[in-house]
């Protein structure tokens, strides 16, 4: 299987947490938070499927206790039609809890850190899980 170059994300409406990963190599590094602002994170995130050669973009899809999708479901679900056309696939991954994990590594580290900061481990998180189960 050839290796594909990953995107994860993490699709709030205030800010995006972003990681990439190798599927050859199979870690997902944290990369960058993007603050949602009239369209430019679109721009943003197509710019970072260039610059790193993305085939797949792997979304957290929010689920809530019974595990049914949310109306941040369906939000996340639209603004990934933005990039049909830019990457060969697009897959979900549950990514249930994953904002808790995250801000648990970021503690762990005893230094400051922000809410962008937890967007983007929490990418890496999402990331991360779908390597593991896929690759």
């Amino acid at each position: 299987m050839k290796a594909k170059n990953l995107l994860g994300l993490d699709i709030g409406t205030r800010r995006i947490g972003v990681a990439v990963a190798n599927s050859s190599i199979k870690i997902a590094i944290p990369l960058t938070t993007i603050e949602v602002n009239d369209g430019d994170e679109i721009l943003q995130i197509n710019k970072i499927i260039v610059n790193e050669k993305i085939n797949t973009i792997v979304a957290g899809l929010p689920r809530n206790m019974s595990g049914e999708e949310t109306a941040q479901s369906v939000y996340t679900k639209e603004f990934l039609e933005n990039f049909k056309l830019s990457v060969n696939e697009i897959k979900f991954q549950d990514e249930s809890l994953t904002s808790v994990q995250a801000e648990n590594i970021l503690k762990s580290y005893k230094k400051p850190y922000t809410k962008g900061d937890i967007d983007m481990q929490a990418a890496a998180i999402i990331l991360q899980d779908y390597l593991e189960e896929n690759f």
